[in-house]
Formats: C-alpha cells, structure tokens, sequence
C-alpha cells in the first residue's frame, strides 16, 4: 500500500511540475524566459569567441585544473600563516585614500595596469591587492544617503561621523554655520602623532586645502572655505578662519605637505611662475612666505619638480611642496619633461624618506585625489590612469617599509557611478566598445555599439535626433567611429548630470602591519581612524601599550571563565531536560 501511495505521489507531482513549469501564460514567465533568453546569449556568445582567431586567453595552464587548484592552496597556506598575528605596536602609519576609488575603480584599474603591461589584465595583481586584511567601510554621512569627501574624510582621520560638507568637526556642527562650529573640533590622527613625538606628512594630488587632506588638520563647517576670500559674513564675524590659514598659523607642525592649491596661499597680487595667475586671499597674506619664515634652517619650499628632486631627504625636516595653483596634473596629462612635477609615487618617496628619521616613527596621509574628479568628468580614461599611479605609490611604501612596525591601509572615501558590464572577450580593451548587431544574440535595442565602463549618471549622456520624412527618432550617440580611449572621451551615462555624482556603496579597506587584523567584515568608515590610533597606541589607546600585549586566544575560545560558564549552563540544561521528563512520566 505504501508503495502505491509513493507511485501515486510522484505521478501527481510530476502533473504538478510540467503544468507549472510549461502551461504558464507567457505574461507568467518573465522571469524564466530572462534565464533561458540569458542563458541563451552566454551560450552563442561563448560560442561564437570559439571561432575567433587571434586568442590569447585562456592560456593552456588555465585549461588544467592543476593550475586553479596550486592557486587556491597556495590562498589557503597564505591565509593559515595570516593566523599568527602581528600585535606589535606600530611605529609607523600610512593611510593611503584614494578619492572615489570605489570597487568597479579598483576592478578596472587592475586590469589597465596589466594591459599596460602587455597582458590580458584579468589576472593582475596590484599593490594594494597583495595587503591580506580586508573589510568593508559603510561610507554615508550623518545627514546623506551618498556622501561627500568632506564628511568621510573626518570620519577616517577624526573618528567621528558628522554631516556633509564639515570639516573636522563633530556631528553637532551645521555646515556652513560657523557659531555650530565652535567647541565641537574633532581632533585627527596627525593630531595625537605629533601630540606623542612623532612626524607626520601629507601628500595629496589635489589642493593641500581640499577635503580629504584638510580634515588631517583643519576644523571647518564648510569645505570650500579654503581662502579667506570664501568665507562667508557669518564665519568672519564668529572669527572662523579659513583652512590655508589654518594649515600655517594653527596646525600641528607637520614636516611634510605636498600636493597643489598654492593660489589659496598667496594674495592677489601674487603671479604664477608657469601661468600668471593671481592669489585668492584678500587679507594681502603670503602664507608660503610665513611658512618658511618659521621653519628656518633645515626646511625647503619647491613649486616644481626640478627642485623638488634636489631636495636632500637627509637634510630636510621641513618641506612644502605647491606644485599648482589648484589641483596638480592628472596623470593621463603628464610629459616627460624632467621639470615637470612629480608623481604620487615620487612624492611618497620623499615623504618617507624624510619621516622616518624620527626615531618616534610617523603618520603619513597620502590621497590619489585626482580619481575623483576625473570620474567627476565621466573621463574613465584619466580616473583609471590616477589609479594605476596611486597603486605605484602604494608599491613604494610596500618597498620602504617593514610591516612588523608599520601599519599600511588602503581605502577610500567613497565610489562612484562607474560600471563595468556587458560580455566581452576576456583581455578586451578595457577603454573598448562591446560591438553587436542583429547578427550577434546580445545586441543592444538600438543595435549601436557601448563601451564595457559607463556611468550612472554624468555629462557623456547624449541623444541624437533624427528626422526621416515626417518619422523624428531620438537614439543614443554612435560611436561606431570614436576613439573611446582618448582621455578627453566621455562615457556615455543614463541620467544628464553637469558632473557625475558620487557613488553610495560600501568601500573596501585593505591592510597589513601591527593590529592589521581589526579590519574585518563590515564596518562604520569612522572605524578606520580608530584602529589606527589603537595600533599606534595614540589618543586613547595608550593603555595597551603600558604592558605587554598577550598572545590572542585561538578561535573559537572565549577563554577559561567563559568556558566554566559555558559548562555550567550546558550540565544545567541537561538536567532540567531530566526533570521534565521524570515529570511528564510522573
């Protein structure tokens, strides 16, 4: 009997199944026709790369399963030795941010550089991917959704979340309100390293005033007041200053700052040495001047690069480096001309380089500031070329540094709208365009060709109308015929935007060092700072470094008090277990 009722059931069941699975009105099956019509395009598309004739990918190792599986156990040696953790305190700090430099950023970076190299890209490693100890950083701000580099900056260096548009200043400060300012400063990480002996550099590609590397130093509900020109009425008269001023008149001393914005530093009758420009400070107030009338004797200020390569780490202890009146070159924009200012990875080197004399070690901020604005101006082409550059910044402190005593961290403020999608080759040109037609089953509606990176939103939105007789048809740019990877070339976005918009997703954080480990899973971005000074036992974390720091217990193990705990509870529930079965016989 028992077997006629399982025939039975299966007998229905397999009714059930057909008449779900083929006798749906078509209006019911949106979603498995998507699969099969997918599933379709992945099978044709792969079928027709087949065919192609000048592949060199996969290669003949990456058919074998040997290969994947040597990878994945040298992944799994590599991680069992990441398991003896470096608790050392560390002496040294380096926090690399790049602007903007969201995951698809990171993604299509890494596999420029290998295509720069000559190979496919895909399976390149950068310098930043090598730092074993990852998470994840929720970037938003108190008062927005997406955040701007104002707010997320105070969060990394300061440790506080506040709203957008402030600068080191608590969540208690109204942006642009200057009164709201006053007695809610957050202090940042520069702070508490000079506070405990140590040196301390900022390096940036944008203006040394600008968001990210203000919040090191400055306190500001508003982060366009980078010149005493920008302040509002309301700011002059509660005695707010502007950031450049307080960069030189009351900062901490930090040895080394470089990067551009020297405008907001000179007065208007100052002159540009490469293009005539003017100051922006109405106050008459030559802030580089003042600067180096202070650091007298083993100080140097350099506006170019032929100077700055003649400056002699040994004997420096000072340096300023304003290499443009606003934001210094993007990378894609260089030459080679040995006057020509340097680059991240070199002003990193001579950072270093004068900062770790100091017996007391030193905190370091580098930012790639320029990926932000080159996504900005949905120019993917001079975003990913900045990161590139970052990345070989990243290299060098790799190179210089040891990590039993130096603490490396690499993250960013936010992302951005950029998308990496479509079907393409692997090794296609990561500039290039994905081609269809009508002949190809993954055409596009409109059957024009799309570059693999486009953006949410952003200036490279266009239309074009066209007129037939009395039939008007409205279809997207062709670009059949486009140098897609020419610097100036815009991305085609979904939305028409003046300038692309940041991008409200997580962001990785990576690291190695001394207490690298803290950064796992998913974190609050103000998280950073935190571990930071707690790994350099700075601010208030000094406690643990008073005594030595014991050895972690393995996982898993709560230790002995947690344990008797936890036997306690497990014998009493098997005895009450016990009881209510005595009384239920009972």
């Amino acid at each position: 009997m028992a077997t006629v009722h399982m025939i039975a059931g299966l007998f229905f069941f397999t009714l059930a199944f057909i008449a779900t699975s083929f006798g749906k009105p078509a209006a019911d099956r949106d979603d498995e026709s998507y699969d099969v019509d997918h599933s379709g395009q992945l099978w044709q598309t792969r079928a027709r790369r087949a065919h192609a004739q000048s592949r060199t990918v996969p290669t003949d190792q990456e058919r074998t399963p040997d290969y994947w599986t040597n990878m994945a156990r040298a992944s799994i040696d590599e991680a069992l030795r990441l398991q003896t953790l470096n608790t050392n305190v560390a002496k040294n700090v380096v926090l690399f941010l790049g602007d903007g430099m969201g995951v698809s950023t990171v993604t299509t970076a890494r596999i420029l550089k290998g295509q720069k190299a000559g190979n496919p890209g895909e399976e390149t490693v950068l310098a930043m991917d090598s730092l074993p100890y990852t998470a994840m950083s929720k970037t938003y701000n108190i008062d927005a959704q997406v955040p701007d580099s104002a707010g997320t900056a105070t969060a990394f260096l300061c440790g506080v979340k506040a709203e957008a548009g402030v600068i080191g200043v608590d969540g208690r400060t109204r942006y642009g309100n200057c009164s709201s300012s006053k007695g809610h400063e957050a202090e940042s990480i520069i702070v508490h390293a000079e506070r405990a002996g140590k040196s301390t550099g900022i390096v940036t590609t944008a203006r040394v005033t600008h968001a990210t590397p203000a919040a090191a130093y400055a306190h500001s509900a508003a982060r366009g007041w980078e010149a005493d020109s920008d302040l509002t009425a309301e700011a002059r008269e509660n005695n707010c200053t502007d950031i450049a001023y307080q960069l030189v008149e009351e900062a901490p001393d930090i040895e080394v700052i470089l990067g551009g914005g020297s405008r907001m530093f000179k007065p208007r009758s100052w002159a540009d040495p490469e293009t005539g420009g003017s100051g922006d400070r109405n106050d008459g107030v030559d802030l580089v001047q003042r600067w180096q009338d202070r650091k007298t004797g083993r100080s140097r200020y350099v506006w170019n690069g032929t100077d700055f390569r003649d400056v002699d780490p040994e004997s420096t202890d000072y340096l300023l480096g304003l290499f443009e009146r606003s934001h210094m070159k993007y990378t894609a924009d260089r030459t080679d001309d040995p006057a020509e200012e340097p680059t991240i990875a070199d002003m990193t080197r001579k950072a270093i380089e004068i900062l770790r004399k100091n017996d007391n070690g030193f905190f370091l901020l580098v930012e790639g500031g320029r990926i932000d604005h080159g996504h900005h101006a949905s120019k993917a082409v001079k975003a990913l070329e900045d990161t590139v550059a970052f990345d070989d910044a990243v290299q060098v402190a790799k190179d210089m540094l040891d990590t039993s005593d130096s603490l490396v961290v690499v993250t960013a403020d936010h992302s951005h709208t950029l998308t990496f999608a479509g079907y393409p080759d692997r090794g296609h040109p990561i500039f290039g365009q994905n081609v269809y037609t009508s002949s190809t089953p993954d055409n596009t509606w409109d059957e024009l060709p799309y570059t693999t990176l486009l953006y949410g939103n952003g200036p490279g939105y266009a239309l074009v109308e066209t007129t037939n007789g009395n039939d008007t048809q409205v279809t997207r740019q062709n670009i059949t015929d486009v140098d897609t990877a020419d610097k100036e070339y815009e991305q085609q976005s979904a939305a028409p935007l003046r300038s692309e918009t940041h991008g409200g997703e997580d962001v990785i954080i990576m690291a190695d060092g001394p207490m690298a480990h803290l950064f796992h899973g998913v974190q609050e971005q103000h998280y950073i700072a935190h571990v930071m000074m707690y790994a350099a036992c700075l601010g208030e974390y000094t406690e643990h470094c008073d005594k030595p720091i014991g050895t972690p217990k393995p996982v898993g193990d709560a230790g002995p008090a947690a344990r008797g705990s936890y036997y306690t509870v497990a014998l009493t529930t098997v005895l009450s277990g016990l009881l209510m079965m005595a009384a239920t016989r009972l």
